[in-house]
Order: C-alpha cells, then sequence, then structure tokens
C-alpha cells in the first residue's frame, strides 16, 4: 500500500470542483439554501481521525502503558486515513466550487451571500478533514527499527 500522493488529492479536488461549479452554472437559481454548516460534519470526521491518530501514534512507538497494535487495526486505520483524505479532498474541489461561482454572484442572487458562508464553512471544514487524514496515515507508519544495524 502506497501512501497518499498530493497529486491524487488535487485530481479529486479540481474534477469535483468543476464539476460543482457547473451544475451550479446550470441550475444555481432552482436549487435551494445550502445550509449554513452543511461543511460541519467534515469537521467532525476529521476530530476523530486526529483522536484515533494520537492513540495509535503512542501505542505504536510503544510507549509505556500503551497497548501493542494489531495488525489489522493498524491497516483499517490507515484505510479510514486514505479514506478520509480523499473524502475531504473531494468535498474540498466542491465547496471551493460553490465558492467560486456565488463570489461574484452575491450581488445578483439574495440566495449567494448565505452560501457563501457556507462555502467558506465547507472549504475550511474540508480542509480539516485532509489534514486530520494525512496525519491519521502519517501516525501510522511503523518506526525504523533501532536493532537493524545489526
Amino acid at each position: 500500500m502506497r501512501f497518499t500522493r498530493t497529486r491524487d488529492l488535487l485530481a479529486a479536488a479540481l474534477i469535483a470542483g468543476l464539476l460543482a461549479h457547473l451544475v451550479l452554472r446550470l441550475a444555481y437559481d432552482a436549487l435551494p439554501l445550502l445550509p449554513r454548516f452543511a461543511g460541519f460534519t467534515l469537521l467532525v470526521i476529521s476530530a476523530v481521525d486526529v483522536g484515533l491518530a494520537f492513540s495509535l501514534r503512542a501505542r505504536i512507538l510503544r510507549k509505556p502503558g500503551a497497548r501493542p497494535v494489531q495488525p489489522l487495526t493498524a491497516a483499517r486505520a490507515v484505510a479510514l486515513a486514505k479514506a478520509s483524505s480523499l473524502l475531504g479532498a473531494i468535498m474540498l474541489g466542491g465547496w471551493a466550487g460553490v465558492l467560486v461561482y456565488v463570489l461574484p454572484a452575491r450581488g445578483e442572487f439574495e440566495a449567494a451571500s448565505n452560501d457563501l458562508v457556507s462555502s467558506i464553512v465547507g472549504v475550511v471544514c474540508a480542509a480539516a478533514l485532509i489534514g486530520a487524514g494525512l496525519w491519521l496515515e502519517h501516525c501510522c507508519r511503523t518506526p525504523p527499527d533501532p536493532h537493524a544495524d545489526r
């Protein structure tokens, strides 16, 4: 399994952003208002990822009092980390697509002012999810073996 590449996250974000922007250009006037804190769920997921990362890091580094990590647990955590960073990239692209559309349109549509706040919250929460997913993935790395030179 390879670690998450920046280019993969950038590609997912770019595609999602372009699709979101296209949908808004075609049908923005027919869509309901975006919930102001719609992106907040991503922040909750990122908090779970960060909590798991700190717990696993202590266990993987074999700090005193920490139980050892089962290999399957570490593999599941890496899968969660990769899924979180990819979801964060997709949502960041989607919210950025909304932001790019509503920023200049906030004078034309009354709903665009509300959607501007929603898109900023979404972008920030999606960026937090990307960071948390990458941090969890980093924490799941096996530390170097101190006895490797023997």
